[in-house]
């Protein structure tokens, strides 16, 4: 069913595009060599935006973004500033849920916000979560209007929340509207960058003699494409390894596809080959299963090494702040592209309140 959908997707990209603008603000503790504090904004999955507690300092990951603002200096230093103010509730917050769920260890706190849009139909999507420890703890059913507590620890939240009329239509408005005319001033900006196509460089890659054969391919954009094996023009569906898409350093991604080849005869080989799709994209990009094109961890390394390895790091980076969820929501007003939150909710949290 995940692929019937999926083709039909690909099929409709040319016309209709599902556009995305998220946010993620995470707190951490007792993890090694990672600050504790990071908040990212990624546009169509490309981050824009980045601050830590580290750098202590908001600044734009794409070119375009310094033009989304009269005052682009003015605005960076709002950014920190809203930043800084986020990092200390975090911190706090991480106080009060450690003793809410009484856990020892690593421990992660986050809130992650943003809206999706359809340029054919107008539809939009909005979504609030927050959670602990990788955890989902409360998040905000738009429809509804209302809370989601699926941890008992969130009860409490939830029914307080709940009982804030005022906020949450404002809650809604801002996940159904501002949102969604933030994502397209930044769509307007960043279109040369963001509704670009560009087609990717596909290799074979094999670790050793034994291990599978990997088809890899980087430098792709948009992320919404589809790799896959076919044995005499037919996809196969066993003995095949589907990886994720995963972002380069410069904003392109890359994803690969492992195929076991331990019960193939090298006769058969040459009847099994690579199929990439790209959404918006007609012609297919077809990689025929040819021993003499792998390439292996015995040969010199490539160029090619520098993309995959800095799209881990990247990918690091953004999973720093997918981790859990924050329970804090502080309503500030100098920064545009953020929802409406509550003002009362540390007091909320705090079973002590």
């Amino acid at each position: 069913m995940r692929r019937i959908i999926l083709l039909l997707l690909l099929c409709h990209a040319a016309s209709a595009i599902h556009h995305s603008l998220k946010y993620f603000y995470t707190a951490s503790s007792g993890i090694p060599n990672l600050p504790e504090f990071v908040a990212v904004g990624l546009v169509d999955e490309v981050q824009m935006f980045h601050y830590d507690s580290n750098t202590r300092r908001a600044e734009p990951k794409t070119d375009w973004m310094s033009e989304v603002t009269a005052d682009p200096a003015a605005y960076w230093e709002g950014e920190t500033r809203v930043c800084e103010h986020h990092q200390q509730l975090h911190k706090a917050s991480m106080e009060i849920l450690k003793q809410r769920f009484n856990r020892s260890g690593v421990h992660t706190v986050q809130w992650m916000y943003g809206c999706e849009w359809d340029d054919e139909t107008g539809s939009v999507k909005g979504y609030d979560q927050y959670g602990y420890d990788g955890e989902d703890f409360i998040s905000f059913d738009v429809e509804t209007e209302t809370w989601i507590a699926p941890k008992q620890q969130a009860v409490p939240t939830k029914h307080k929340w709940d009982h804030d009329k005022a906020w949450m239509p404002q809650t809604k408005h801002y996940l159904t509207e501002q949102c969604t005319d933030w994502l397209k001033k930044y769509l307007h900006h960043g279109g040369s960058s963001l509704l670009r196509t560009d087609r990717p460089s596909v290799s074979l890659l094999q670790k050793s003699p034994s291990s599978p054969v990997s088809c890899h391919a980087t430098g792709f954009y948009p992320n919404r494409a589809m790799m896959f094996w076919r044995k005499d023009g037919e996809e196969l569906h066993e003995n095949v390894d589907h990886g994720e898409i995963l972002p380069n350093h410069d904003g392109s991604f890359q994803m690969n596809s492992d195929l076991d080849l331990s019960s193939v005869t090298p006769e058969d080989w040459r009847r099994y080959e690579c199929v990439f799709q790209l959404s918006g994209v007609k012609d297919d990009i077809i990689t025929k299963l040819d021993k003499a094109v792998i390439r292996t961890n015995r040969e010199k390394p490539t160029d090619m090494t520098v993309p995959i390895i800095a799209g881990v790091v990247v990918l690091a980076l953004v999973l720093i702040a997918v981790i859990g969820f924050v329970i804090y929501k502080k309503k500030n007003a100098k920064r545009p592209p953020s929802p409406i939150s509550n003002p009362e909710v540390l007091e909320e949290l705090n079973p002590n309140a």
